[in-house]
């Protein structure tokens, strides 16, 4: 038998007077504006301090039934850093070099990637992102996670959106198949491997692809 529901009054939402709030809502977008990805970083280390504040604004992301089906896989070893890389460019190889479309290799062109990833060592953070398949429930019952996927890709955004925020720098990746970190992080099948970003300062002097956002009118209607 389901529990009832417990609910409990809404004391954390603030109204601001509209004028604030297009000022509000402008401001933020101009600081997201300024959010790139990087593929240089620095060395410098960076506070585990701020990458759990961040972790915990990613937990705040809305999920399927209140499930929260992510786990965030903290690596600062270099040893296992330096393990990832491998995996993930033992991957990258086989992609680069037969697997990947010829429409998807001249898509990426521009942007100059290939199949090495140096970013995966020289992070001082590298977070791993598993969607989880099931839940264990107060009382002790195995429920499947539903809705896993978009949750923890809300979660993702919202954490690349808490990085770009606290001020450091990060960079999404998704070698394909990801199965080596289940097995690099002792994780069973239960986790999926869903992204892997690298957190940290950006390198000096780094340079960055000169790209375009699309602008409103090519990524919205208004009905």
């Amino acid at each position: 038998m389901v529990a009832a529901a417990k609910f409990v009054p809404l004391k954390t939402y603030r109204e601001y007077p509209p004028a604030e709030m297009i000022q509000r809502a402008q401001a933020f977008n101009e600081d997201m504006q300024r959010r790139r990805t990087v593929r240089d970083f620095s060395s410098r280390p960076v506070a585990r301090e701020i990458i759990e504040q961040c972790l915990l604004a990613a937990g705040s992301a809305p999920s399927g039934a209140n499930l929260q089906p992510w786990l965030f896989v903290v690596v600062s070893d270099a040893a296992v850093k330096s393990e990832i890389r491998a995996g993930a460019e033992r991957e990258e190889r086989e992609f680069y070099s037969g697997k990947a479309p010829q429409e998807w290799l001249d898509a990426l062109a521009p942007l100059g990637t290939d199949e090495n990833k140096p970013f995966l060592e020289d992070a001082p953070y590298l977070i791993v992102i598993f969607e989880k398949s099931h839940s264990l429930l107060p009382d002790g019952r195995r429920i499947k996670n539903y809705y896993a996927p978009q949750s923890t890709g809300l979660a993702c955004g919202m954490l690349i959106t808490a990085v770009h925020h606290a001020g450091l720098a990060s960079l999404t990746h998704t070698p394909s198949p990801m199965g080596f970190l289940n097995r690099i992080l002792g994780l069973n099948k239960d986790h999926r491997p869903f992204l892997l970003l690298a957190v940290g300062y950006p390198a000096v002097g780094v340079m960055v692809p000169d790209i375009r956002r699309k602008p409103l009118c090519e990524i919205a209607r208004f009905v």
